[in-house]
């Protein structure tokens, strides 16, 4: 197909249309498919619609939850949304399985947000400092403080600013570093705002300062980081290794609980290994990230460069057994928010806030970890124990019978016929062929 100029400009339909007429080739049921998932309340269609560029249709995924998740005494029933078969399962069998034993716990252990103000300037690194130490209140005072008056009200607000001289890692290459407090709101918007008036401003004293090529102060760049590694949260369980006994075990609880600790430091040693726990521990973390209208990129872009801060990628869990306990633990970096964009205008996502009891950043930020530590101890018990195959693909046998088109009959029939057996997309297709040989 040839290239299209003004693509935006045409409203939906006649995006649809030219999709229908020069990418799918006249197929009109491109357009149907595309016109079934529009919401049949045209404000709401509206507000979705909005939220990005070129929109299209809606793309629907499964909103589940995880009732009787029982953290630091209070028992939530915590929303989800994933497609993925057995995730949702997974997080509630482990809350269940905690629930008898003291439940979850968790803390943050800060709320501290970066944000960076990227600049080259050619001159004395002395000089460029001690003007960034003389104008330093004058830079506060004058410039940030009418931007971060609101905040501070709610109790954040900017919290340091200092010059990082980075010249021996790049030529005439300095940073100024910020630190912020955003409360329940996740602060992008803020962040980057106070973020470019600084750079701003700072621009200027340079070039009022300073004569000849030393006034040519270039900014890069001003933008918040995502790594906040000291925005953290900690979740953790524990118990006496005796109550991990469970016949579904298939061993005694002092050796589950061995295996159980070894797979947890193969993950910290082997990095292909700690890929995919990782992604396990995501797979709770993000379901509730979507839920709740948060940026899941962000948070996972973020955790994957703290699992690396020791100088290689490794799993962001623990497991330590003393003295006859159990600990197992997750630590890691998170910035939430329950206030500001698509918390306020996603229905779904002000839903699922409302089932967790409206709570604060802080509270969702242990919600949100505590689901990624439910997760990976359910991962990690299948695959000690019975292995990860048979619980997965017992709830992937739906997704494989709708594939086969299978009738509720043949799904009641398949779904007996694979209690006990191996399931797999091929022992399925040959048994609905048998069956339907049969009739």
């Amino acid at each position: 197909m040839k290239p299209i100029k003004g693509f935006s400009k045409l409203n939906k339909e006649e995006k649809i249309d030219f999709l229908v007429n020069h990418v799918f080739k006249g197929d009109k049921n491109a357009k149907k498919t595309l016109l079934s998932f529009w919401h049949n309340n045209p404000d709401s269609q509206k507000i979705f619609d909005e939220f990005s560029e070129n929109t299209l249709s809606n793309y629907y995924f499964p909103y589940g939850i995880v009732p009787n998740v029982h953290l630091n005494g209070k028992i939530y029933c915590v929303p989800m949304v994933i497609e993925e078969s057995s995730v949702v399962a997974a997080a509630a069998k482990a809350s269940n399985f905690w629930l008898k034993r003291g439940g979850f716990h968790a803390e943050v252990q800060g709320t501290t947000k970066v944000g960076q103000v990227h600049m080259i300037w050619p001159g004395n690194p002395e000089d460029l400092q001690k003007l960034f130490n003389d104008k330093k209140v004058e830079l506060l005072n004058q410039m940030v403080a009418p931007l971060t008056v609101n905040m501070e009200k709610r109790g954040g607000g900017l919290t340091n600013i200092e010059l990082r001289d980075k010249t021996d890692l790049e030529p005439g290459y300095y940073q100024i570093w910020c630190e912020f407090e955003t409360c329940d709101a996740m602060g992008a918007n803020f962040i980057n705002t106070v973020l470019e008036a600084i750079g701003h401003s700072f621009k200027e004293m340079v070039r009022k300062a300073f004569n000849g090529p030393d006034s040519d102060l270039q900014i890069v760049m001003a933008i918040l980081s995502n790594f906040t590694p000291n925005c953290r949260v900690k979740a953790w369980v524990e118990c006496p290794i005796e109550d991990l006994n469970d016949p579904a075990h298939g061993m005694g609880p002092q050796e589950f609980a061995e295996k159980f600790a070894r797979a947890v430091r193969i993950a910290k040693i082997d990095i292909s290994r700690a890929t995919t726990h990782n992604k396990g521990i995501y797979n709770g973390i993000d379901a509730v990230i979507l839920a709740t209208g948060n940026d899941f990129r962000a948070i996972e872009a973020c955790g994957h460069t703290y699992a690396s801060r020791h100088g290689r990628y490794q799993g962001l869990t623990d497991c330590f057994i003393e003295n006859g306990m159990f600990r197992f633990e997750l630590d890691i970096p998170m910035s939430l928010g329950t206030v500001g964009g698509l918390t306020t205008l996603h229905p779904l996502a002000k839903l699922a806030l409302d089932m967790l009891g409206r709570p604060s950043a802080r509270e969702l930020m242990m919600i949100v970890a505590t689901t990624g530590l439910a997760q990976n101890f359910a991962a990690l018990r299948s695959l000690t124990t019975s292995g990860i195959q048979r619980g997965h693909m017992k709830m992937h046998l739906m997704n494989i019978l709708n594939q086969f088109s299978a009738t509720e009959e043949e799904r009641i029939k398949a779904k007996a016929y694979f209690e006990k057996d191996m399931i797999s997309f091929q022992s399925v297709r040959d048994y609905l062929t048998q069956l339907r040989d049969v009739q």
